[in-house]
């Protein structure tokens, strides 16, 4: 079975191919800029040695729009640098889809009727969710035979009872406009809080975690007996932490008094609060590692930048064991998760009291993969656990393709 997992954009189209005997991708790519004049394409095969090794090509291109995006993936797929012969081969498309909504708590078949759900979603994300039906929709045009499978960000989340996705506003506004806490990166949080389980060799009903998904954006989500029951995000992606250009939490009349007093209009705050705030807001870069090297040169703005972050990141982190009580592993996964120990070694900082002690020359090692990074003594184990969103919605897509097979899930 060979799955393509497509993570469409609004101008962007991001992909890989998995050999799902294996598990591993044979090849990966992205288009960036499509529909904006000449953009770019970047494509690696991943071949065995012994069949030359990996193939990569890069080159600038002009992409009309998603359907010729595709298709141009297509020809990549097969040509001098492809891994299979025909797009017959594809066995299955699985597609990311932000918001599903209250409507989907699993992964669907992209029918017309769940095509028109996404599409009844699109007020919840508006950003991203017309991106991924175009994608989704390209697609299907031109792998006519492959099922189009919609894996949604939102499902893992759906599990949260309702004091923790209910806000307290007028409460028809839940239930005329849907207006309540959703969460995102739920395919990530799902993946390592399985990847975490296997590694103490522990079934995941039976554990609890709280995992911290920190990269570009973040949320942080406490996982009981495998089930999601709170998380950073909100109704959309812009609540939580504080990340790469989201602000996370802030007071919201702080957006009414810069509409009233300081003369914001409604698109100049929107534009603030997600791509002009966080840790660019604070010190003007999105790069944590830029951020260490300033800080360590003497810089305020940059210190003040890493202290903010991670004291939120920390904040989360205990009130998410005050809310399970009894927490087995600290999962610390995406790029800053798995890859800078200062913030892991902060965000720990102060939670001795609560079982966690982090071991300091486990968590400096450069190591890769699954790994400990607390002391034997932790009560709380403290793990890094590599996400792989894209893996996981093949999985998921591979489980839908199953079921519809009569094997059970």
């Amino acid at each position: 079975m060979k799955i393509l997992v497509i993570n469409s954009g609004s101008s962007s189209i991001k992909y890989k191919l998995y050999f799902m005997e294996t598990g591993l991708a044979a090849a990966t790519g992205q288009i960036e800029r499509i529909g904006q004049g000449m953009g770019r394409v970047e494509h690696t095969a991943h071949l065995p040695v012994g069949e030359g090794g990996d193939k990569t090509v890069a080159q600038d291109v002009a992409v009309a729009d998603h359907k010729a995006g595709i298709a141009l993936i297509m020809e990549l797929l097969c040509g001098e640098a492809g891994v299979i012969g025909t797009h017959a081969e594809v066995s299955a498309v699985g597609h990311r889809v932000v918001h599903g909504g209250e409507r989907f708590k699993e992964p669907a078949l992209a029918t017309d009727e769940v095509l028109g759900d996404i599409r009844a979603a699109i007020p919840l994300a508006p950003l991203h969710n017309p991106a991924n039906l175009m994608g989704i929709e390209a697609a299907a045009a031109l792998f006519p035979n492959a099922p189009q499978v919609a894996v949604f960000d939102t499902a893992f989340h759906q599990t949260m009872p309702p004091r923790s996705y209910v806000y307290a506003l007028p409460y028809e506004l839940y239930e005329k406009h849907g207006v309540r806490r959703y969460g995102f990166h739920g395919i990530s949080h799902g993946y390592v809080s399985r990847q975490a389980a296997a590694f103490l060799g522990r079934e995941i009903d039976g554990l609890n975690l709280i995992t911290a998904h920190l990269g570009g954006g973040g949320s942080v989500c406490a996982i009981e007996k495998g089930k999601s029951v709170d998380t950073t995000m909100g109704m959309t992606p812009l609540s939580g932490t504080i990340m790469g250009t989201r602000c996370g939490d802030i007071d919201p009349e702080i957006e009414v008094f810069l509409e009233e007093r300081a003369g914001y209009s409604v698109e100049q705050v929107d534009d603030m609060l997600n791509k002009k705030s966080g840790l660019y807001g604070i010190c003007g870069s999105i790069d944590m590692r830029d951020i260490h090297a300033r800080r360590k040169a003497g810089d305020a703005r940059a210190q003040l930048a890493f202290d903010v972050y991670v004291h939120v990141v920390r904040k989360f982190i205990g009130g998410y064991m005050a809310e399970l009580g009894h927490v087995d592993a600290l999962v610390f996964t995406a790029g800053i998760g798995e890859h800078d120990p200062d913030v892991r070694r902060e965000a720990c900082k102060g939670l001795a009291a609560f079982g966690v002690v982090l071991g300091e020359t486990a968590n400096a090692a450069p190591t890769a993969g699954v790994r400990f990074i607390s002391t034997p003594e932790s009560r709380v184990a403290v793990i890094v656990a590599p996400t792989d969103e894209e893996f996981e919605i093949a999985r998921q897509t591979k489980d839908i393709l199953d079921f519809g097979r009569g094997r059970t899930r």
